[in-house]
């Protein structure tokens, strides 16, 4: 290479180092921006995980606090003046107090308070449900109401249909009807998804009834 190409190749390169300097004043700026918002977005992150984890842990002692109370009515009265942050929280709580009001006597109260929760639209629909089947167990509403209620529960795919079958079951020797109380039971058995002390429970019923278990 000449000394002529060398020094225009000196040139050229100092020409686009001059660029580079001239476009990182001209935009570092921008450069600086991102990497402010990025480390500042993750530290941000930290502080709200942070923050939602102490929020939790005092939700969490308030709970345990209010449930050391000797009478359930005292501790009704302690559940119900925690602060809730949100859905989830209020169902949880409401579900507390509806077990405590059941404790104390005061199954309408305690039905009432699952009632609430299953009508919460901001609820998880799985937090409905649950509400919706602990309360029609509790409630003294009409055996056709309460059969209505546990169909809509018993549906395909729902989480909790072999539940709602069962009380199905018990409606059904409630009214006398014992063939279809024990092949709602005998299906129950038969189901892949059954739980061991579902099954057994299941079991029992029918031997009760006077059915037979089926071979299998």
């Amino acid at each position: 290479m000449s000394d002529t190409d060398s020094f225009i190749d000196e040139v050229s390169e100092e020409v686009r180092r001059d660029r580079l300097f001239a476009l990182m004043r001209r935009y570092g700026w921008i450069a600086v921006l991102l990497v402010v918002l990025v480390v500042g977005g993750a530290a941000f992150r930290e502080y709200s995980k942070a923050s939602d984890r102490a929020a939790a842990q005092a939700f969490g002692d308030s709970i345990l606090a209010a449930l050391e109370a000797d009478e359930p009515q005292d501790r009704v009265t302690a559940l119900a003046a925690i602060e809730a942050e949100d859905a989830g929280a209020r169902a949880v709580l409401r579900m507390l107090i509806a077990s405590e009001e059941a404790a104390a006597g005061n199954d309408a109260a305690a039905v009432e308070q699952l009632n609430t929760a299953a009508r919460d639209g901001d609820l998880p629909e799985i937090y409905r449900e649950i509400a919706s089947f602990k309360a029609l167990v509790r409630s003294d509403a009409g055996v056709d109401e309460r059969r209505i209620g546990f169909e809509a529960l018993a549906i395909p795919g729902n989480p909790l249909r072999l539940l709602a079958e069962e009380q199905l079951a018990l409606i059904a020797v409630e009214t006398g009807d014992t063939d279809d109380a024990i092949a709602r039971l005998q299906r129950i058995i038969a189901d892949a998804e059954v739980t061991s002390g579902l099954r057994r429970r299941a079991s029992q019923l029918i031997v009760a009834l006077g059915g037979t278990l089926e071979a299998g």
